[in-house]
């Protein structure tokens, strides 16, 4: 039977929304596994935009669905209409909008809050223990959304590691190509572009991390 999954967007770019190679890298390893996907995203403003040239903020104000909506080519749905019983496993791509958007960790490091609709998507999987996976900077909302000793990946950077730790996870360290799987809780982490030095680097670990999440389903 064929798998389906869903993914939840935070807009469309590295630096104000969802990565976009490793939105692509999963949609695709998810197509090459004969999985389906639907894409879902928040109905609210970004925090901001930021020019990708320049890196400089910009006076626009963004819908984070009407830009996600550009990765999905269209085929996206409000976060709000997300039910676990509708899909076999959940996958959110990292980008600086998982730490801006879905959450506040860009801003308040340790104390981070998830946005209510995030936190309610992915713990509608984990109360029926269907299997999740965060990508990149997403993994620093694993304690807020799992509870306290969930384990999970960054990668390697001891300034982030430490504030995932003081929110309750326990941080592994791990290379660009490998996953860190907590099997108590289902949930699949790795660092993507938090270590990646190129688009490969990042689809190695990115289409691990897509297998171990159906291999959960």
């Amino acid at each position: 039977m064929e798998k389906k999954v869903a993914i939840i967007l935070s807009g469309c770019g590295v630096y104000d929304g969802s990565e976009i190679y490793e939105s692509v890298l999963t949609l695709l390893r998810l197509d090459q596994n004969g999985a389906s996907y639907q894409c879902f995203a928040p109905d609210a403003d970004q925090h901001h935009v930021v020019n990708h040239i320049s890196g400089e903020e910009m006076a626009d104000t963004r819908n984070m669905l009407v830009e996600a909506a550009r990765l999905a080519r269209g085929n996206i749905k409000m976060l709000s209409e997300l039910t676990a019983d509708q899909y076999d496993a959940l996958i959110i791509p990292g980008g600086f909008g998982a730490a801006k958007n879905l959450c506040n960790f860009a801003f308040q490091g340790k104390d981070v809050a998830v946005r209510d609709d995030v936190k309610t998507a992915v713990q509608s999987f984990k109360a029926v223990s269907k299997p999740v996976g965060l990508m990149c900077i997403a993994p620093v909302m694993s304690a807020k959304i799992f509870g306290e000793g969930v384990q999970c990946t960054i990668g390697n950077d001891q300034d982030t590691a430490s504030a995932i730790e003081e929110t309750g996870a326990v941080h592994k360290e791990c290379p660009v190509h490998d996953v860190v799987v907590d099997k108590d809780h289902k949930l699949v982490t790795t660092p993507a572009y938090m270590l990646a030095g190129s688009i490969s680097e990042a689809a190695s670990g990115i289409f691990r991390l897509v297998d171990t999440v159906l291999e959960m389903s």
